[in-house]
């Protein structure tokens, strides 16, 4: 079977976006490995698939699937490459979209300016909504490792993370916490990890290490993240650029209860196709 797909990204973040309207498809994990491999298929961080809406206030399905091949439920840069993409490839004129993930309904804004803003849903700050394996919720909490305590936050934003301050970003042991935090025990379903710099309440530089990509240029879930732990512990005022090594997004949250908005770029990159 050919398919066509349209080669992504977002500050760096890239991703491999197929329409499965008009040409149905159901990906293995092995077919998704291989479209994500850089050597022998096409190459990115996650592969995103365009799917019927279920519901009928719906626009759009959105399925998510790490180079590793497994299923994920929420992804900021690439709901904001998925937006691009609708309107590209002619399957909507809206400017305003709301789709359905795995973990609910986000709502994908097309601004004038070509920036795309988007409704990342509210924060989920309970254990068992992360998950995370404690006795109760707390603003932070400690985890040892390499034989140290170690203070995090954690929160869902559709997907698992946590959060961890750092002096620098630029000297932050990424490569060698990250996966250990990833699959530490008390994420049972793994957690995607950053590492946050504070430069200023409205300012912040960010690093993640995604749960089943390793570390990647940029992280729309994780700015997301970043910005309600930072400002849940007054570190961080309510609107706050996030710099990651791809490129500056824009977080907004207002607190408890509220959406997280997230404003960035999406662009394409060049279209194909492929034999499955």
């Amino acid at each position: 079977m050919r398919i066509a797909f349209t080669k992504m990204q977002g500050l760096g973040n890239d991703f491999v976006v197929i329409d499965a309207l008009s040409q149905p498809l159901s990906l293995t994990a092995s077919q998704v490995r291989w479209i994500a491999n850089r050597r022998l298929g096409i190459g990115c961080d996650q592969v995103l698939l365009v799917t019927p809406a279920s519901l009928p206030a719906i626009d759009f399905g959105y399925r998510i699937f790490n180079a590793d091949g497994g299923e994920v439920e929420q992804c900021g840069n690439g709901a904001r490459c998925f937006a691009r993409f609708v309107r590209e490839q002619g399957l909507t004129d809206k400017n305003v979209l709301r789709v359905q993930t795995a973990s609910g309904i986000i709502e994908l804004q097309l601004e004038t300016d070509g920036q795309i803003t988007v409704d990342m849903g509210v924060p989920r700050f309970a254990p068992h909504q992360i998950p995370f394996k404690v006795d109760q919720e707390a603003d932070y909490y400690s985890l040892e490792l390499d034989g140290q305590q170690v203070e995090i936050g954690a929160v869902s934003m559709g997907n698992p993370h946590c959060v961890l301050r750092v002096p620098a970003v630029d000297t932050a042991p990424v490569a060698h916490w990250g996966p250990l935090l990833e699959s530490h025990p008390r994420f049972p379903q793994r957690v995607n990890v950053g590492f946050a710099q504070i430069v200023s309440p409205g300012h912040l530089r960010l690093r993640v290490y995604e749960r089943g990509a390793g570390e990647t240029p940029a992280c729309g879930t994780g700015a997301c993240a970043a910005v309600v732990i930072g400002k849940r512990r007054g570190w961080l005022s309510g609107q706050v650029n996030v710099d990651l090594p791809g490129g500056r997004l824009g977080i907004h949250w207002e607190g408890d209860g509220k959406s997280v908005w997230m404003s960035g770029p999406a662009e394409i990159v060049f279209k194909g196709s492929i034999e499955l």
